[in-house]
């Protein structure tokens, strides 16, 4: 046997070591994530999550393939939380912020991580600071990737409510080669007039359409059914307001609305069952249809303990 082909042996068990070694480090966060811990194997879990270099500097050149492992535990812990309607994210942050580490130019995760920290429970974390942190971060590693400035835009816009900050990250990424030609506009708007359904439809419209993240796509898609079913009950308040002037009171069903020709018939939401009438004589979504109006509801920012 020649010292090349024992050098080369030598070099493909490594190899095979340091994955294995990786795999074994990765075998208590997936106990973490999957099963209830004690308090004391929690914190201790948590200190290894939150040393991300470490695990950076002991992936001996094997970051990527530790990266994809981490991401798809981001994308496992998530939907499996999501699934067990469970809204502590507590772990998302530090499984993100690993995966970001070891491949920083792994774009989905700051697009994934920026939607899902930022929104509140029990969509997400509820800590657009993070969201904001993260991209940032991506920004650094990445400072000709337009899409994360609209990113970071987006988290200023709908969960911070911040129009000024949002319509600075769109201009900034508008400079760049190759930004969409909406993104000097979307600026400009912000500035001049902040907010409006007309600028959040399009932007969870352009969210939906380029995400490839299934999980992202479908969260877009619920808030593009709440923004509609918002705008849908805003107009039938306004019908029942009609019908109160002209009667002196307020309708029994949005049906009685039909029987007197204000309505040509009750209307569906995007799911397709009818609005009823709710209390204080408004109407609002059914309480069995899958659209969910809560996420129209602001987001609480983070308070002083975060």
């Amino acid at each position: 046997m020649t010292e090349a082909v024992s050098a080369q042996r030598m070099k493909t068990w490594l190899g095979a070591a340091v994955i294995a070694l990786v795999l074994l480090g990765i075998y208590p966060l997936q106990m973490r994530i999957d099963a209830e811990l004690k308090p004391v194997q929690q914190e201790k879990e948590e200190l290894v999550l939150r040393s991300p270099r470490l695990l950076h500097a002991l992936s001996l050149g094997y970051e990527s393939f530790v990266a994809d492992i981490y991401w798809t535990r981001v994308v496992q812990y998530y939907g499996g939380k999501r699934r067990d309607h469970d809204a502590n994210f507590v772990l998302l942050d530090s499984l993100l912020n690993i995966t970001t580490v070891l491949d920083p130019h792994l774009l989905v995760a700051y697009k994934f991580g920026g939607i899902f920290l930022a929104q509140k429970a029990p969509q997400g974390a509820a800590r657009p600071d993070l969201a904001v942190k993260l991209l940032y971060h991506g920004i650094a590693a990445n400072p000709e990737e337009w899409r994360l400035w609209a990113d970071l835009g987006f988290i200023y816009y709908w969960d911070m409510h911040d129009y000024k900050k949002a319509a600075e990250a769109y201009l900034q990424g508008s400079r760049l080669a190759g930004a969409a030609i909406w993104m000097k506009p979307m600026a400009a708007q912000l500035a001049a007039e902040g907010g409006s359904r007309q600028v959040s439809v399009f932007l969870w419209s352009e969210i939906y359409s380029t995400a490839t993240n299934e999980l992202i796509r479908k969260n877009a898609l619920g808030h593009l059914q709440a923004l509609k079913a918002e705008e849908d009950a805003e107009h039938l308040d306004r019908v029942i307001a009609d019908f109160k002037e002209r009667f002196g009171r307020l309708p029994n069903s949005l049906e009685e609305l039909v029987s007197v020709g204000l309505l040509p018939g009750v209307p569906v939401d995007p799911a397709g069952f009818a609005y009823v009438l709710g209390a204080g004589g408004k109407a609002v979504v059914d309480a069995t249809s899958p659209v969910n109006s809560e996420m129209m509801k602001p987001s609480p920012l983070p308070g002083p303990n975060h």
